[in-house]
């Protein structure tokens, strides 16, 4: 895998973490192929000497590109139910040990990971799917699983709305780290909850699209006065495995590259760390130094002193919701 590096123009101090951005393509529909890849990424960043590295959206066992080049919405419909069905099998049930090795691999090198996957969950009857972001710190634990909001218009026909219960945040280092996923980084209130908790290095994670992370990259930054990764997933025709139900109709209007990437790295100021990267898989790494985030809130903290508790406020629900309460 390429890696690309980001040039710094200042030492790098005692506040500084080094973090890397693995812009992958899924072996599509394989959970098990695509966890090796992860894996590997993981192996790389560790030996960089990363304390973060994080994936995008999905990104195990892949983003559902089938629906809106497959007629979706039609109900009932046999090329549906198949896609669906193989999806489920392949999605990760956490509680099965498929995030295991990914585990084990954070605690050898000692880096976190905020790690994109369609999680079929058991607390909502094992069958359903939730577009989740998983943060898995440096002992190798799992210490969040944040299942989108809100999941965008045709994603809806796969995924299911999630909960408050990821809006969480992690020390790492002088930093505190959290997430999103993809268009949650658009919600307003969201974002706010992340803030309020301290939040100074920000993830965003994405399917994997130029339109989605050229501009708010860095209106998150600029807004938040954060740090913030955009990281992306890829994927290209030679993605889509031979044998795939179907492959011919997805890729009839999309031979080439269907999602090409442009993972990047804002700065506290807004100014890019890492521009846009396009249509190829490459380990990205930079340092992110704590000290320049407080030089960003001097002037404006959303959340802090630029916050007005008297007049506005957000109230959050961080229950995992259940269909069901057992008393025995």
């Amino acid at each position: 895998m390429k890696i690309i590096t980001a040039p710094s123009n200042r030492d790098v101090s005692n506040e500084s973490i080094k973090v890397a951005l693995a812009q992958l393509a899924p072996v599509f529909l394989n959970r098990d192929a695509t966890l090796q890849k992860v894996v590997a990424a993981i192996e790389l960043a560790g030996k960089q000497g990363c304390q973060l590295v994080t994936f995008g959206e999905a990104l195990v066992p892949g983003y559902p590109y089938w629906v809106e080049r497959t007629s979706g919405a039609n109900f009932d419909d046999p090329v549906q139910k198949a896609f669906f069905a193989e999806y489920s099998k392949q999605a990760v049930v956490i509680e099965a040990g498929h995030l295991d090795s990914v585990c084990a691999v954070a605690e050898k090198h000692q880096i976190s990971v905020y790690l994109g996957i369609v999680e079929r969950a058991q607390d909502r009857s094992g069958h359903s799917l939730y577009c989740s972001l998983v943060y898995i710190d440096q002992k190798g634990e799992i210490q969040s699983v944040h299942r989108k909001l809100q999941p965008t218009y045709e994603e809806r026909l796969v995924w299911s709305p999630g909960d408050g219960n990821g809006l969480r945040v992690h020390q790492l280092g002088s930093f505190t780290v959290g997430g999103l996923n993809c268009w949650e980084n658009w919600m307003p209130l969201p974002r706010t909850a992340l803030y309020s908790q301290g939040e100074d290095l920000h993830v965003a994670v994405w399917p994997g699209a130029l339109q989605n992370t050229q501009d708010i990259t860095r209106f998150i930054a600029k807004e938040s006065r954060s740090y913030v990764l955009s990281v992306s997933g890829l994927m290209r025709s030679q993605d889509m495995p031979e044998g795939l139900l179907y492959r011919d109709d997805i890729l009839k209007r999309h031979e080439g590259i269907i999602s090409n990437g442009a993972s990047c790295i804002a700065a506290p100021d807004g100014s890019w760390l890492v521009e846009p990267v396009l249509d190829e898989e490459a380990l990205i790494v930079a340092s992110v130094d704590h000290s320049i985030v407080r030089e960003e809130r001097q002037n404006f903290d959303p959340t802090g002193h630029y916050s007005r508790p008297d007049v506005t406020q957000l109230t959050v629900n961080r229950k995992r919701q259940k269909i069901t309460e057992f008393t025995d």
